[in-house]
C-alpha cells in the first residue's frame, strides 16, 4: 500500500525529500560555521554573509519541504478513501457480509489517517536522518580517533532501540487487530441505543466489559509500544551526554587544536540530540503508518480490483424483460437456529412481467436468502439463473441487478435520490410522499429530502417513494407493510399492487398478511429450504410437502 502511494506521487516526492536533504545540510553546516566563530578571534564579513544565506536557504528549504509533504499527506489519504471505497464498491455482496462494516469503515477512518501521516512523518525522518550523518562525517573531520568512538555509542544506542523495537512494533499490531472490533462496538452505540437505553445492565456490562474492555486494550497494546519506543530514545539520549562528558574530560586530553575540537564536539553532540530523538520518536510513527497499510491490504486483498468495472462504466437500468428463471439453483449458509450449515433449494421458479407473487414462510426458513437471490446479491452455488434464456454469470449479474428495486427489512436510506435524472423529480416524489401522508415529515428538494429523522415506518414508506420512482422492471418487499398501520397496509396491497401490476411490474411480497393473499397471481411457500405452492387463497391451507418446486397460480 505504502510503494503503492509512493510510486503514485514520486516527482511531487522527490522534490519534498531534496528539499528536506538541503535544509539537513544547511542545518550542519550552519553548525560549523557557529564552531569555526567561535574558536576565531576576529570574525570576517564572508563568514557572515555564509552564515546569513544558510540560515535563509534552511527555513526556505525546510518550509518548501513541510508544505509539499503535508500535500502529499492530504493527496495520500484522498487516494486510499477512493481506493477502499472503490473496492468495496465492486466486491460481491456476499464477501462484503464476511468482511464486515466494522473493518471497512476502520480502514476508511483510522488506518487510512495512520497511513497518511506517513507523509508528515517523513520530512522529519529525512531532515534529522541527514542531519544526523552529516554531523557524523563533520566529527570524523575533527577527529577521527573520536568519531571511532562516536559510531560506537551511536551502535550501542541503534542496537537497544532496535531490540525493544521488534517487542513494541507487536503491540502496535495486536493494537490495530483490536481497532477493527472497536469500529463495531462503536456502532453499537447507536444502532443498539433503544436496547441498551430499555436495559440498565444491558447497557452497564456493554460499556464495562465490551465497549471498556477493548477500549483498555486498545490503549494499554499501543501505550506500551509507544512507552518502549520512548525508553529506547532515552537510552540512546544518555548515551550521548555520557559521550560528551568522556570527549570532554577523558578522549580530547592533549591532542593538538584541543579547544576546536572539544567545542566541535560538544556543539555537534548536542545539536545532535534533538534531530536524533526526533528521528527514533518518529520512525514507530512510520511504523504504526506501516502496520495500518498492512491492515488495509488484509481487508482488501480478497475484494476484486475495480479497474474494470471503472474502466466498462456503470450498467444502465435493464427496461424489461420477458422471462425470468431460477433452475435448480441452491445456496448454502450457517443456520443459527439449527447449529448447522443449511442448504436452500435446488429452486425452480419462474417470473413474467405483470405478476404479483406472495412468498411467506417461517422465520429462518431463507426467504430473504432467496430474494437476495433472485435479485443477484448472492451468486448460486449450484445452478442457474436465466434471463430471456440467457444464463447470467459473473460478468453479466451486475448488469442484471439492475433489473430490481429491493427494499430489504434491514433497508438503508440515502439522503438524495442518487441516481434519478427527471426534471419532474420533485414534483413526482412530493406527489407519493402525499399519497403516503409523509408530506407534512419531510420533502423532496433539488432531488434530496429534507429529512430521514423519522419513524422506521414512515423510512419505509420513503424507501418506497424512491422504489418507485426508480421504475424498475421487477420489484422486491421484504416485509414491507410489517410497520405500517393499516392505512397504509391498505394503500400497499389495496392500491400500489394492483398499479404495479397494470404497469406490467413484476412484484415479489414477502409477507405473513394472510388478508391480502388473494390479491396475488400466486402464492409460494418456504419450508425446510423447499418451495412449494399453496392452491388456494388462504394462507392456512397445509399441502404435503413437495420436492419438486413446480408454481401452481392462485385460483386454479
Amino acid at each position: 500500500m505504502l510503494s503503492h502511494l509512493i510510486a503514485q506521487s514520486r516527482v511531487l516526492l522527490s522534490a519534498a525529500a531534496l528539499a528536506s536533504v538541503i535544509s539537513a545540510i544547511c542545518g550542519v553546516l550552519l553548525v560549523s560555521q557557529i564552531n569555526t566563530a567561535l574558536t576565531l578571534e576576529n570574525h570576517t564579513a564572508a563568514l557572515a554573509w555564509t552564515f546569513a544565506g544558510l540560515a535563509v536557504m534552511a527555513m526556505l528549504s525546510r518550509t518548501l519541504s513541510l508544505v509539499l509533504f503535508e500535500r502529499l499527506s492530504q493527496h495520500a489519504l484522498a487516494e486510499l478513501r477512493r481506493y477502499i471505497s472503490s473496492r468495496v464498491l465492486a466486491t460481491d455482496f456476499r464477501r462484503l457480509e464476511i468482511i464486515g462494516g466494522a473493518k471497512v469503515q476502520s480502514a476508511l477512518s483510522e488506518h487510512s489517517t495512520n497511513v497518511a501521516q506517513f507523509f508528515v512523518i517523513l520530512p522529519a525522518i529525512l531532515t534529522n536522518a541527514v542531519t544526523v550523518v552529516g554531523c557524523m562525517i563533520y566529527m570524523a573531520m575533527l577527529s577521527w580517533q573520536i568519531f571511532l568512538a562516536a559510531v560506537v555509542t551511536v551502535g550501542l544506542g541503534s542496537l537497544g532501540y532496535h531490540l525493544v523495537h521488534l517487542r513494541a512494533i507487536r503491540h502496535l499490531n495486536r493494537a490495530s487487530t483490536e481497532q477493527d472490533r472497536l469500529f463495531g462496538h462503536f456502532r453499537s452505540l447507536t444502532d443498539g441505543a433503544k436496547e441498551l437505553r430499555l436495559h440498565a445492565r444491558k447497557r452497564s456490562a456493554f460499556n464495562d466489559q465490551v465497549l471498556g474492555q477493548s477500549i483498555e486494550q486498545v490503549r494499554r497494546s499501543r501505550a506500551l509500544g509507544m512507552s518502549m519506543f520512548v525508553a529506547s530514545t532515552s537510552w540512546g539520549k544518555f548515551l550521548f551526554f555520557a559521550f560528551i562528558g568522556l570527549v570532554i574530560f577523558v578522549l580530547v586530553g592533549d591532542m593538538p587544536d584541543r579547544s576546536r575540537v572539544m567545542t566541535g564536539f560538544a556543539l555537534i553532540f548536542i545539536y545532535m540530540v534533538v534531530p536524533l530523538e526526533i528521528l527514533l520518536l518518529n520512525i514507530p510513527r512510520a511504523n504504526l503508518a506501516r502496520v495500518a497499510a498492512e491492515r488495509i491490504d488484509d481487508i482488501t486483498r480478497h475484494i476484486p480490483s475495480a479497474a474494470n468495472a471503472a474502466a466498462a462504466g456503470p450498467p444502465r437500468p435493464l427496461c424489461g424483460f420477458e422471462n425470468l428463471t431460477l433452475q435448480a439453483v441452491t445456496h448454502r449458509y450457517y443456520h443459527e437456529r439449527s447449529d448447522e450449515v443449511f442448504e436452500l433449494g435446488p429452486l425452480d421458479l419462474a417470473f413474467q412481467p405483470g405478476s404479483v407473487t406472495f412468498l411467506i414462510g417461517g422465520n429462518g426458513s431463507g426467504k430473504t436468502t432467496l430474494a437476495k437471490l433472485l435479485v443477484g446479491l448472492y451468486a448460486p452455488e449450484s445452478g442457474e439463473v436465466l434471463l430471456d434464456g440467457k444464463r447470467i454469470d459473473d460478468q453479466s449479474r451486475d448488469q442484471y441487478r439492475q433489473l430490481f428495486s429491493a427494499i430489504f427489512s434491514d433497508f438503508h436510506l440515502f439522503d438524495r435520490l442518487l441516481e434519478l435524472q427527471r426534471t419532474d423529480l420533485d414534483e413526482a416524489g412530493n406527489r407519493l410522499l402525499r399519497r403516503l401522508h409523509l408530506q407534512h415529515k419531510v420533502k423532496v428538494s433539488g432531488g434530496a429530502f429534507t429529512t430521514r429523522a423519522l419513524s422506521q415506518g414512515q423510512r419505509k414508506r420513503l424507501a418506497l417513494v424512491v422504489a418507485c420512482l426508480e421504475d424498475r422492471p421487477f420489484l422486491v418487499f421484504d416485509e414491507w407493510a410489517a410497520d405500517q398501520d393499516p392505512v397504509f397496509r391498505e394503500v400497499f396491497y389495496r392500491q400500489l399492487l394492483p398499479e404495479l401490476k397494470a404497469r406490467e411490474k413484476t412484484v415479489l411480497v414477502i409477507s405473513h398478511d394472510d388478508r391480502y393473499f388473494h390479491l396475488g397471481d400466486r402464492l409460494l411457500k418456504l419450508e425446510d429450504g423447499q418451495l412449494s405452492a399453496l392452491e388456494g387463497p388462504a394462507a392456512g391451507v397445509d399441502l404435503p410437502a413437495a420436492n419438486s418446486a413446480r408454481i401452481v397460480p392462485v385460483g386454479v
